[in-house]
């Protein structure tokens, strides 16, 4: 397989996108595509309590300019304090959702503008907590198809992905089994740094 990737950026990315990302030699983000609906550009899917449950961030666009870097965040719904209290009542009891949470607390309390410079700072915040780095760089141009490099632009699309991975203990794995391939978060909260040494053993 090509080691070098072509991924787009996305809210709290899946668990499929870390297991690309850690693999790979080189990364480069999309940036110069158009905005789709229902996909994790603006999405992420983590375990309540309830099962599965999906925390979007509504956006403003018009069809005279869907450019997805010019796509803007409607900040008049408190995502913001809704997605954290999702999170608090998913992950309080995880081993270690305390390590992390004030770390990435900041993310729900900044107001940005752009949903990819969001999804840009979560990025950095996330890698940041598993320890990590992962260089990147970002695409000047689109294009349709690619051959210099592995497309995995279709994991942006949560619901069509179909990677398969081991399963790990989650907080209410008890009520409603495992539930696969999360936003990374999940792993993270449940895994700690651990997650790493996980991600690395799983295969798109």
């Amino acid at each position: 397989m090509n080691n070098e990737i072509l991924i787009y950026p996305t809210y709290f990315p899946s668990i499929s996108h870390y297991i690309a990302m850690i693999a790979a030699e080189s990364v480069t983000f999309e940036v110069e595509d158009t905005f789709q609906k229902q996909t994790n550009r603006n999405r992420m899917y983590i375990y309540s309590p309830n099962g599965i449950q999906m925390l979007n961030i509504s956006v403003k666009h018009d069809d005279a300019n869907n450019n997805f870097k010019d796509i803007k965040i409607d900040n008049q719904y408190n995502w913001q304090k809704n997605h954290f209290k999702s999170l608090e009542a998913a992950y309080k009891n995880s081993p270690f959702y305390e390590y992390f949470i004030d770390d990435l607390q900041p993310i729900f309390e900044k107001k940005h503008e752009f949903m990819l410079d969001l999804n840009f700072e979560i990025f950095e915040r996330i890698n940041d907590a598993l320890g990590i780095s992962i260089p990147f760089e970002k695409t000047t141009e689109y294009f349709h198809e690619v051959t210099d490099k592995t497309d995995f632009r279709n994991l942006v699309n949560g619901k069509k992905d179909a990677t398969q991975i081991e399963p790990y203990t989650q907080v209410f794995d008890n009520k409603h089994g495992f539930i696969n391939n999360l936003s990374i978060l999940d792993l993270l909260f449940n895994e700690g740094r651990y997650a790493v040494d996980y991600l690395k053993q799983q295969h798109l």
